[in-house]
């Protein structure tokens, strides 16, 4: 009996400090965390308590920017450079990169279009005795264009619109008078189509300054049919002198030519007239 009583007394002692022992466990099961005894710390040097946020600002601390000291700022610059790419490096001026724009030619230039030129010519129609067949031997179509181009402003401001009718004239103009010369001529002509558009075009000057008079005139009236009679000369003149001097075998039917460009130009006429 003594040795059962014994054992009994053993196995509660046993079991009382198992009991023990688990009882923190028990505690800290509710929050669901292992628990770790607390460090053992001197009297003398108590534990600072701190916050469950405190890791997290320490680590937003550390990552916001600090100002770093030169020798920082050095190896960082250093490390940065030495990482970054390198910009492309292109050869020497082997394929026109890196070419001033002072030596291109202007955009008029590359386009065909010399502004001296054109002025030269438009002065020399001015005056009809005294035309320089030389400066049109390089035939063009900006001046004839924009002598158009004029022409149909000066008549839409008289309320007209005649830009399709001008550039259909202008069109079997050209190719009338160059059907008659060319027959005229026989094997021996020499003018082509593109500089007879061209003097007809230039040509078109006393037209252009004949719209804008009409501005200021009643139509229908003889005071425009007498200056539409002067100007109509003064095309038919300029414009035969250049064909004749121009093209070879022309002095023969010089009649004969002025009288097609006298029809021309008395069709442009009366688009102002009436």
């Amino acid at each position: 009996m003594t040795c059962y009583f014994y054992l009994r007394q053993n196995k509660l002692k046993s079991l009382h400090a198992l009991l023990n022992y688990l009882q923190p466990w028990r505690r800290n099961s509710t929050s669901r965390r292992w628990y770790s005894p607390p460090a053992e710390t001197p009297a003398s040097e108590p534990e600072p308590r701190t916050s469950a946020a405190s890791p997290r600002r320490r680590s937003r601390r550390s990552a916001s920017p600090t100002l770093a000291s030169p020798s920082c700022r050095s190896t960082s610059g250093s490390a940065a450079a030495s990482t970054s790419f390198s910009a492309p490096q292109f050869a020497g001026n082997t394929i026109g990169i890196g070419s001033s724009f002072e030596d291109e030619p202007p955009l008029l230039e590359e386009l065909g279009i010399n502004t001296r030129q054109i002025w030269s010519k438009t002065v020399s129609i001015i005056n009809p005795f005294r035309v320089n067949p030389d400066l049109h031997e390089d035939a063009d179509l900006s001046g004839p264009f924009l002598f158009l181009l004029s022409f149909g402003l000066f008549q839409l401001l008289a309320g007209k619109l005649h830009f399709g009718i001008i550039l259909g004239w202008v069109t079997m103009a050209a190719l009338f008078l160059y059907v008659v010369f060319n027959m005229l001529a026989g094997r021996n002509g020499n003018l082509d189509l593109y500089r007879c558009v061209s003097l007809i075009g230039y040509c078109m000057l006393p037209m252009v300054i004949l719209s804008a008079i009409a501005l200021f005139l009643p139509q229908g009236g003889v005071g425009i049919l007498v200056i539409a009679g002067v100007f109509v000369i003064w095309s038919t003149r300029v414009c035969t002198r250049l064909l004749v001097e121009l093209a070879s075998c022309g002095d023969e039917h010089r009649g004969l030519i002025a009288y097609a460009c006298f029809l021309i130009y008395t069709l442009f006429s009366l688009l102002v007239i009436f």
